[in-house]
């Protein structure tokens, strides 16, 4: 959705660790993002990225005043190396539980074989914090989009994340999955039905992380709520598809 930047080495897409909301915190990298969510009864970190930078996560992590011990479970939005490569050492590093959705887990024994399958409505609790998964297969079969709830400044918000939105999978010859094009336009159709006051990328470009931090750390706004960004996001998708469909007619 916007200008992707490339680095050659793993520390130029360093990024400040920094919340976003409350509990809700960006420790993640411009590669990939990660995040990192306080529920009051320990941590649950959502993807690990790249292996070449877990130990800017690590580091993230330490910064924010949280132990990698302190992390109970690892989402993982989906199978792709970029997610997932830090999952194997980070849940050995922490003793946290992995996660991935069903379609996803024997794909995702490349890199870590997960300790819960999820499926379509499954739900995490843990402390104060209650986290709704979606199946939204497109970008891989077992995409794992998810949303929960938490109380800032007297508010509750939603925040809520796309789990695999690229479109790279969905070009002729890279198909994760037949009937993949189908699947992705049904997962949008779905999305779009919920409400999503806080959007959370897996991707910094999904929902310009950078310079949303950037205006919060030298503004105080955050504009990072704002329950428009959400379906703006998925129309974007959508026409990115069909445009991948029309130039291949």
């Amino acid at each position: 959705m916007f200008e992707r930047k490339k680095f050659i080495n793993p520390w130029e897409g360093s990024i400040e660790p920094f919340e976003i909301i409350k509990g809700v915190y960006f420790v993640g990298t411009y590669q990939a993002s990660s995040h990192l969510i306080d529920t009051s009864d320990g941590l649950i970190l959502i993807d690990t990225g790249y292996a070449n930078t877990l130990y800017l996560l690590v580091d993230s992590i330490y910064k924010l005043g949280f132990k990698p011990t302190d992390v109970k479970y690892i989402i993982n939005t989906h199978w792709h190396g970029d997610h997932v490569e830090g999952t194997s050492a980070f849940s050995q590093l922490s003793g946290a539980k992995t996660i991935i959705g069903k379609e996803d887990f024997e794909k995702a024994q490349k890199y870590f074989t997960a300790d819960i399958k999820i499926s379509d409505g499954d739900t995490l609790s843990l402390g104060d914090i209650t986290i709704s998964f979606m199946e939204t297969p497109g970008h891989t079969k077992g995409t794992l989009s998810f949303f929960f709830n938490v109380n800032d400044n007297g508010k509750t918000y939603r925040v809520g994340s796309f789990g695999g939105a690229g479109a790279n999978t969905l070009v002729k010859e890279k198909f994760d999955f037949d009937g993949c094009r189908t699947a992705y336009l049904n997962s949008i159709e779905r999305l779009q039905k919920e409400h999503v006051d806080v959007f959370i990328g897996n991707h910094t470009w999904n929902n310009d992380t950078f310079n949303k931090a950037k205006i919060l750390k030298e503004t105080g706004k955050n504009t990072f709520i704002d329950h428009t960004l959400w379906h703006k996001f998925l129309d974007f998708c959508k026409k990115r598809l069909e445009e991948i469909i029309e130039r291949e007619k």
